[in-house]
């Protein structure tokens, strides 16, 4: 190796070349807009931003018009239901767009997330965002601070917002003032002072429903009876839902009343909505507008939704001895084994190539002979003829019947036993334990003998548990004496109004005058009437 320099041979350029004149690109530019609300302010404010934007980009000469991106009415804290924003980033996966103008980072995004994520990958496919109101391109790697700080506060601001629209819709409903929506609800719209008004036409439909239902009518019968008679939905479909109805049946707005902040939003990002369940207040505003149907039978309707939960199996495999399918059927309910106690099942046979309803255990259908051995395969025709012939020989003598079901209700009202306290007596002792409570706190300061005061304390709380169970008790008492009462005045009024002789099978009429049927063999049922008699019934075999 020598210290001598390297030698460096010079290429120089060709003239030609070095004369050439560079041939500027002409940038496709896209401007993205988007207004917060469909009101008649922001529509206009929407228009002047499209109008804007053309303006800009085509008086540029060195920029050439890519589009015009706009969503309006759509909220900027998620991209999920901006159409004409995905739209716009697909252009631009596509090549079709090398700049992106905006009007500010919060038109773009109020979601920091989504801010920085969509801005990194137009980056990286060589397309900047130009934020006019920050004076910021996108497109340089130092530009993602002030981005991420901007989309910050863009997000600090839409969460404050969300923030003051939640608390003073609680003020409105602490006071009672908070306008109550009607959109979508059927048998109420509003008048134009904004009360709730009942569409007569449509309130028959709901009291039929309610009526139908609580008489043991399924929602899947009730479904049928509404197509049946082509009537329409609140948005005038012909097909309604289970769940629509269901809704019918369990909003408190049909006796009158309102109950606000069912549902709440768990963030302004993730707009998630789940049901309110004691995470936060809710607010009850009772006989706020004219009721449909009565308070009463809302109640009574809202009671044999439960009940009918109560006898479904939680699932499949769960070994409950009960069914998946109470109350498609008059017997789903009410058909018992004599074996195991199991609900029956209604079920399709084929044989010979023809179809026929039979009922069997539901018990022996899902597990075998494993809880169940000797229950009997009953066919449906010869079944439905042994009930009726019972309901008959009970028809026969209608008095007798309905002293029955007098006599079956003022048993079921009978007091519980071992109830020696009325509920103004605990009413009144619990107020006098509240006293005594708060009279033994101010003798507790002072105290010498510390553990006798925690002993009495002991005492009160224990005293007054008891007496808050015995309130509880009484309370559920009298609702569900209120159930049935209801039921059975429908059992007397089913008996009055039917024929003395019932020569077709009905579900309704089956429903109201028959509590329960045991099958006994293959060859023997037991009927058992509302009211308490019981009817041994041979099966006609076919």
């Amino acid at each position: 190796m020598t210290d001598e320099k390297p030698r460096v041979i010079i290429i120089p350029p060709k003239p030609e070349l070095q004369q050439t004149t560079t041939v500027t690109k002409q940038l496709r530019v896209a401007a993205y807009c988007r207004v917060s609300t469909k009101e008649e302010e922001q529509a206009s404010s929407y228009e002047a931003q499209c109008e804007y934007y053309t303006d800009k980009i085509m008086s540029n000469k060195e920029w050439t018009m890519a589009g015009i991106f706009a969503d309006e009415g759509i909220t900027g804290t998620s991209t999920k239901k901006r159409t004409e924003f995905l739209r716009m980033i697909r252009q631009c996966k596509q090549k079709k767009i090398d700049l992106i103008l905006t009007k500010s980072i919060q038109r773009f995004a109020r979601n920091t997330l989504d801010c920085i994520n969509y801005t990194r990958i137009l980056r990286q496919l060589g397309i900047g965002v130009l934020f006019e109101k920050e004076n910021i391109n996108s497109l340089p790697p130092d530009s993602e601070f002030m981005i991420t700080m901007y989309g910050a506060m863009a997000q600090s601001e839409s969460e404050s917002i969300s923030g003051n629209i939640r608390r003073g819709r609680q003020m409105h409903a602490k006071v009672g003032t908070l306008k109550v929506p009607c959109y979508r609800l059927y048998g109420y719209e509003k008048d134009t002072a904004g009360k709730f008004r009942v569409i007569p036409e449509q309130a028959e439909i709901v009291r039929e429903l309610y009526k139908r239902y609580e008489s043991g009518a399924s929602l899947r019968n009730l479904q049928d009876w509404l197509e049946e008679n082509q009537i329409k939905t609140v948005l005038g479909e012909s097909k309604w839902t289970a769940t629509s109805i269901k809704s019918i049946l369990t909003n408190e707005k049909y006796c009158g009343d309102v109950l606000l902040q069912k549902t709440f939003r768990t963030d302004v990002i993730s707009k998630k909505v789940i049901k309110n369940v004691g995470q936060m207040a809710q607010y009850y505003m009772p006989d706020h507008h004219e009721a449909i149907v009565s308070r009463e039978q809302y109640n009574a309707v809202k009671a044999e939704m439960a009940r009918r939960s109560a006898l479904r199996s939680p699932s499949k495999t769960a070994v409950t001895g009960r069914s998946c399918y109470t109350s498609k059927y008059a017997l789903s309910d009410r058909l018992v084994c004599g074996e195991c106690g199991t609900l029956y099942r209604r079920c399709i046979w084929t044989s010979l190539g023809r179809k026929y309803p039979v009922w069997r255990c539901t018990s022996r259908l899902n597990y075998g002979t494993k809880y169940c051995h000797d229950s009997p395969t009953i066919k449906e025709e010869p079944l439905q003829n042994a009930i009726l012939s019972a309901i008959n020989a009970a028809m026969s003598d209608k008095p007798v019947l309905l002293d029955r079901i007098k006599n079956a209700v003022s048993l079921e009202l009978l007091p519980v036993q071992g109830q020696t306290m009325s509920l103004a007596d605990i009413e009144r002792r619990l107020a006098q334990l509240d006293e005594r409570f708060q009279q033994l706190l101010t003798e507790a300061i002072d105290a010498e003998d510390k553990e006798a005061c925690n002993a009495q304390f002991a005492e009160i709380l224990a005293e007054q548990t008891s007496l808050k169970k015995q309130k509880e008790s009484i309370l559920q008492s009298r609702t569900d004496a209120d159930h049935v009462c209801t039921r059975m005045k429908q059992a007397e009024q089913a008996v009055e109004n039917s024929a003395s002789t019932i020569t077709e099978w009905n579900e309704n009429a089956v429903r109201q005058i028959v509590e329960r049927v045991t099958v006994r063999s293959a060859d023997e049922i037991l009927v058992r009437i509302k009211g308490g008699a019981e009817i041994k019934q041979r099966l006609e075999r076919k």
